[in-house]
């Protein structure tokens, strides 16, 4: 059920809108129940509401965080992304270069707190999607290693 407040010539009124079936609305003003048809047919728009997962953690002191991204193998490749949005502070990698898992080939601010994002496969740089200065979202592909 939806409520209007609406002020017409200065009357206010409180519509509470009941049902609604094509053109036929079935509604209340200020209480009264009335059942009216509209010139055309009223879409129903659902409104969907998406949280985040919550999040279990252990006792005190026994949470480890990661900054790294879980590996996504790519057909060129295993794809470097990003765990959090925010803003390519520095890129420590170019084309052609060697990597090892573990090493920094990425430094990205998020949430005011600077996060290194690491290789998580050992290989060659393939490709390099980001600059420094760039934003990105959770999830962009920041480096491509073969």
């Amino acid at each position: 059920m939806k409520n209007y407040k609406f002020k017409i010539n200065g009357a206010e009124y409180s519509v509470d809108i009941n049902e609604v079936e094509g053109q036929q609305v079935k509604l209340a003003v200020n209480g009264t129940p009335y059942e009216v048809t509209v010139d055309k047919e009223i879409k129903q728009t659902k409104t969907v509401i998406s949280r985040p997962a919550p999040r279990v953690s252990a006792a005190a002191g026994d949470v480890q965080r990661s900054n790294k991204p879980a590996p996504t193998a790519a057909a060129g490749g295993t794809k470097v992304t990003t765990p959090l949005p925010g803003t390519i502070l520095d890129v420590f990698v170019n084309v052609g270069d060697q990597v090892k898992a573990g090493q920094r080939v990425a430094l990205l601010e998020a949430m005011k707190m600077e996060n290194n994002i690491e290789a998580d496969t050992d290989g060659t740089v393939t490709e390099v999607k980001v600059r420094k200065g760039d934003s990105v979202l959770e999830g962009d592909t920041l480096v491509i290693i073969a």
